[in-house]
Parts: C-alpha cells; sequence; structure tokens
C-alpha cells in the first residue's frame, strides 16, 4: 500500500512539472501571426524570425503580411536585394488587394532609399500619394528623407507642408503631432526654410533670404537658426540695430544657443559705434543663463574696458563656478601678460598643453542621440533630428 502512495505521488510530480514547464515556455509567433504575437519581434534574433518566415513561405505559399516582414527584416539586415526581389514580386501581382498593394509599394520605396536608389523611389512614393491618399502621411514622410538627402529644400517644403494641421497653417501655432523620430512637422519645416534662406542670402536679392526666414518664425517661434541667420541678413544689408534685435530674440527662444551669437552681436554694436550694449547684455545674459563660453566673453569685455587684474579676479572666481577648460587656458593667458620672464614661459607651456587637451574635446552634443563633434550641426548627422545639437556645458565641457 505504501509503495503505491509513494508511486503515485511521483507520477503526479511529473505531470505539475510537466504542466509548469508548459506555462513558463515563451510564446513567440512568427509567420501568419508575424504582426499579433506575444513576443515582440524586434527582442527575437534576426536570423530566427528571417529562418520563420522563410520556412513558412516554402510550406504554405505565405500570406501578403508575411512576405512584406520578410521583406522588412532582410533591408534592416542590410540585405536590400532581397527585400527588392519580395516586395517587387507583390507589387506586380495584379490580383493584390488595394491596401496590401499600396502597404508593398511603400516598402519597395524604402528598399530603393536604402539602396540610394533615389529617383525610383521618389517615383514610386509620389505615385503612392496619387493612387492611395490612405497612405498619404507615410508617403510624404519618406518623400521628406529623400529630398533631405538630395537637399531639394523647395521640394521639401512642398512637400511637408500639407502635413501642418490646418489651425496651424492659418495661425503659425506650431503644436501638431510629430511626424518621425519625435520630430515635429512645424520645426522641420522651419529648418527647411532656414536651408533655404541661406541659399538664397549667397545671391544678390536678401529679401528673398529674410522673406523666408519671417516664414520659419511664424513655424515655430522657438527657432533660435531662423533668429540667427536673420541676424546675418540684416547685418549684411547694413541694418545693424534689426540684426541686434534679432539675435537678441536668441536669449528668450534658448538660451542655450548665446555664445553663438557673440561674435556677430558685437559686430553689429561696433557698426553702431556702441560699446556698452554689448557687454551690459552679456551681463544680462550670464545672471540668466552662465555658460563657460559667456563668461569667457564676459572677462574678454572687461579686459578691454577695466584692464587684465580686474579680468582675471572675475574670471577665476566664476571658474570656481563654471570650470573649463578653455576658461583655464584664458585665466593662464591673462596671469601670463603679468608675469616675470620665466615664469611667463612656464605659463606658455602650460597653456598649450590645455589648449591641446582641450582641442581633443568634442564641443558639441546632440540631445536626442549623443552624437559629439567639434562643429555646430542644425541636422545631427547620427540621428537626422532637425535642432538637437547644442554646445556642450557644465563637467562635459571640461
Amino acid at each position: 500500500m505504501t509503495d503505491l502512495i509513494f508511486l503515485g505521488l511521483f507520477f503526479a510530480a511529473i505531470v505539475i512539472g510537466w504542466m509548469l514547464g508548459r506555462r513558463s515556455a515563451p510564446a513567440v509567433r512568427l509567420g501568419g501571426n508575424y504582426f499579433s504575437g506575444q513576443r515582440p519581434v524586434r527582442d527575437i534574433p534576426a536570423d530566427t524570425v528571417i529562418d520563420s518566415l522563410a520556412d513558412e513561405l516554402s510550406s504554405e505559399g505565405g500570406t501578403v503580411g508575411t512576405r512584406i516582414a520578410l521583406g522588412i527584416q532582410l533591408r534592416r539586415r542590410g540585405e536590400v536585394d532581397g527585400a527588392v526581389r519580395i516586395h517587387q514580386e507583390l507589387v506586380a501581382r495584379e490580383s493584390l488587394p488595394a491596401g496590401d498593394l499600396a502597404r508593398a509599394r511603400l516598402e519597395l520605396a524604402r528598399d530603393y532609399v536604402s539602396a540610394g536608389l533615389l529617383d525610383r523611389a521618389e517615383e514610386l512614393l509620389l505615385e503612392l500619394l496619387r493612387d492611395y491618399p490612405a497612405q498619404s502621411q507615410a508617403g510624404r514622410r519618406h518623400l521628406l528623407e529623400i529630398y533631405e538627402i538630395e537637399r531639394d529644400w523647395r521640394r521639401a517644403i512642398e512637400v511637408a507642408r500639407p502635413l501642418l494641421p490646418r489651425k496651424l497653417a492659418l495661425e503659425g501655432r506650431s503644436h501638431e503631432p510629430g511626424l518621425q523620430r519625435g520630430q515635429r512637422v512645424a520645426q522641420r519645416l522651419a529648418h527647411y526654410c532656414c536651408e533655404l534662406a541661406e541659399e538664397e542670402r549667397l545671391g544678390p536679392d536678401l529679401d528673398a533670404s529674410r522673406k523666408l526666414l519671417h516664414e520659419a518664425l511664424s513655424l515655430d517661434k522657438r527657432c533660435v537658426r531662423a533668429s540667427m541667420l536673420l541676424g546675418q541678413v540684416e547685418y549684411d544689408d547694413g541694418h545693424y540695430l534689426q540684426a541686434a534685435k534679432a539675435l537678441r530674440r536668441v536669449r528668450a527662444q534658448d538660451p542655450d544657443y548665446l555664445p553663438e551669437t557673440i561674435g556677430l552681436l558685437r559686430k553689429c554694436y561696433a557698426a553702431l559705434d556702441d560699446r556698452k550694449s554689448p557687454r551690459d547684455y552679456l551681463l544680462e545674459c550670464l545672471a540668466v543663463r552662465p555658460t563657460p563660453a559667456l563668461v569667457a566673453a564676459v572677462a574678454e569685455d572687461m579686459a578691454a574696458a577695466e584692464g587684465d587684474t580686474a579680468a582675471r579676479e572675475f574670471l577665476a572666481a566664476q571658474l570656481v563656478e563654471y570650470p573649463s577648460l578653455p576658461g583655464l587656458s584664458q585665466l593662464i593667458g591673462l596671469q601670463q601678460g603679468a608675469s616675470q620672464d620665466t615664469s611667463r614661459a612656464d605659463l606658455g607651456l602650460l597653456r598649450s598643453l590645455i589648449q591641446r587637451l582641450a582641442a581633443t574635446r568634442p564641443t558639441y552634443r546632440c540631445g536626442h542621440c549623443g552624437f559629439a563633434g567639434k562643429h555646430l550641426h542644425w541636422n545631427c548627422p547620427g540621428c537626422k533630428q532637425w535642432g538637437s545639437i547644442k554646445a556642450i556645458d557644465g563637467p562635459g565641457a571640461l
């Protein structure tokens, strides 16, 4: 009797273990259930996804969704030729439902963009906009990608404008939903206007550039780039007071960009024979948004107006709060001028070493993807966001 009890318990344990094992196993659905699986496909290795989809194609003929999914995975893995073949085969089917055909055309256009066949992609997307209005937003998004690559800003503006909400188009507000990668349509459109304005600024008619920049500001009132470019246009046209006004607008738009305006702002006030206003303005900016670059600019003005001693004392006090290698180099340069010959040589060597060290550090960083470099790019080379790169501030600037 005891043996029977133990035998029953043994078999019960086996059954319980088998049931628990089934319950804890991950349910991965691919193939026909590619878009409705319990586990996100992005969490599954690409080879596993592709093998499963390929097995379904060979065993069942494959659904349209499965074929599109396989093409997408091949494109993501860099096998663009395979993705093109799959999506071309779908587009060539005369019996394909309109929705599936539109989707296949869109993915084929994306394949062409990945392959660098921009003309083919553009032609396909324009046909998509004409024949399938439901795919308008996706089609325009990928057309913008093409026109950004080709730097065709007029066509980019033409394609982006219908994506603006009606109220925004009428009233110039910028609260519409994002288009892609979290970027607002109006923000991107404002930068397209700035790109075109830069081209027009090189021509004989500055009014065309000025008009585009005012349009950019009506689309995105916080567009720092438009204000900075407008300051340059007004300066080039001899309107120094208007130029200074445009540049001073940056403080309210985004004070992180204040250091980018200092050089031209000084030139504007120099043309107006006004040495006091820029210094007062920089002191106001320093109180609002203290940065190493602003500290350096104020110290430079102070050295010119009050002498090196006052500038050294100011800079030494500020470096305690806002340390930076360029600021330290500037302080050593001021100290070098007041030192004896031997000390001057030592300080010169130290300053040279600091400058070399600072030269190896990135100056700007994208707040979206972290891309870092020595120059200010309005369109991030890493994530393609517009207006996301700023000067590195604080400890990162050391």
